[in-house]
């Protein structure tokens, strides 16, 4: 007769029970991962406003451009007009674009700015990304 045991394992590394339905025994196993591990895998540590798909799009599109038309934008990225808007406005209110209006040859012209905290805030997220891909090795 098979065991059918139910694992609660944890990801940050630290212990993990096994219990089984069979007896109702529970035993602990340690895990190989230090202490200090779990911090590198910190999911609260993510920005959120950055980490949509659509602002992590336009994040990394400003930081190289540093400000770009709304139309532009909307064409490289690939989204409607009022899905950009929306995103735009939440990484505004954030402060991490600084948003701005003109007239060009008398046709409105939104213009997006990557400000210098936005700056600050992607570098945060490009090294936070970066521990989570790569680890410190165990010790």
């Amino acid at each position: 007769m098979p065991l059918y045991c139910c694992r609660a394992t944890s990801w940050f590394g630290t212990s993990r029970a096994t219990s089984c339905k069979r007896g109702g025994q529970r035993s602990q196993e340690t895990s190989v991962a230090n202490d200090t591990d779990h911090e590198s895998y910190d999911y609260r540590e993510i920005d959120d406003v950055i980490h949509g798909r659509v602002r992590l799009a336009l994040m990394a599109f400003l930081s190289g451009a540093g400000s770009a038309d709304f139309t532009d934008l909307k064409k490289r990225i690939g989204v409607t007009d009022g899905n950009l808007s929306i995103h735009i406005k939440k990484l505004e209110e954030a402060g991490y674009v600084r948003v701005t209006k003109r007239f060009n040859n008398k046709r409105p012209q939104t213009i997006c700015h990557l400000t210098d905290a936005g700056r600050k805030a992607w570098i945060a997220y490009i090294a936070r990304m970066e521990a989570l891909l790569n680890p410190p090795a165990a010790e």
